[in-house]
């Protein structure tokens, strides 16, 4: 099995140079492009199901099917794995009963989107500033996309009379999380190709996406009025 710790480009080790340690980079086989596509893939899951992907990477990381990096350890403990296993199975709940979802994907608007950044900006530690803040404007920007597209998405079936079509949207926005998760960790150009056509369809339906993200925040702020 392919772990991501013998892919993963950035493992630091040291050095002595006279009375200091100089950190040098250990290539241990995974690309930049390849990190590209596993931050692609993994903010665009974030965007749609945050606690679903962190708890994926966690699991998948203790269980030694890949290794993240150091600064990214924490995700593999057991207290964080507990904690997003529990608020999946809550958010699993709360987003299919009808006008709760709406504050539920309101207020998880501020929650996706900073996570994916966060992810992006410890599997980046190894590169440059630079290189780092467009790593996590670009995890950022993705998530975002993802969160609009299901919001978008959401307001399309909302309308509907029967309760079965937002409960399937969302076990599919679940599952769709989890699987793109484990399937970058193997297949990251692919997995990264897979998110890049879906953004594009979003970018493709901004005037929607835009207005259905205005019309959460409202509906939302109605419901807390109500």
């Amino acid at each position: 099995m392919r772990a991501l710790g013998r892919r993963l480009a950035g493992a630091t080790e040291y050095r002595v140079v006279g009375r200091c340690f100089e950190p040098i980079l250990v290539d241990v086989g995974f690309s930049s492009n390849e990190l590209v596509g596993l931050l692609v893939a993994t903010s665009f899951a974030a965007g749609l199901n945050v606690y679903a992907t962190v708890g994926t990477l966690g699991l998948l990381a203790h269980t030694g099917v890949m290794v993240l990096p150091s600064s990214l350890h924490l995700i593999s403990s057991w207290w964080v794995i507990a904690a997003s296993v529990v608020l999946f199975f809550i958010e699993f709940f709360a987003d299919k009963v009808p006008f709760f979802d709406l504050l539920w994907n309101a207020l998880h608007t501020f929650v996706r989107v900073p996570v994916a950044a966060l992810i992006a900006y410890g599997a980046t530690s190894q590169l440059s500033p630079g290189k780092q803040l467009m790593a996590v404007l670009v995890g950022g920007a993705i998530a975002l996309a993802a969160h609009g597209g299901k919001t978008a998405a959401r307001a399309a079936v909302t309308a509907s009379p029967e309760p079965f079509s937002n409960a399937l949207l969302s076990l599919s926005e679940d599952a769709l999380a989890v699987l793109l998760t484990t399937f970058a960790t193997r297949h990251p150009y692919s997995a990264a190709a897979i998110v890049t056509v879906f953004v594009a369809i979003i970018v493709l339906l901004t005037r929607t996406v835009v207005r259905a993200m205005l019309n959460l925040f409202r509906d939302a702020a109605q419901e807390l009025a109500a």
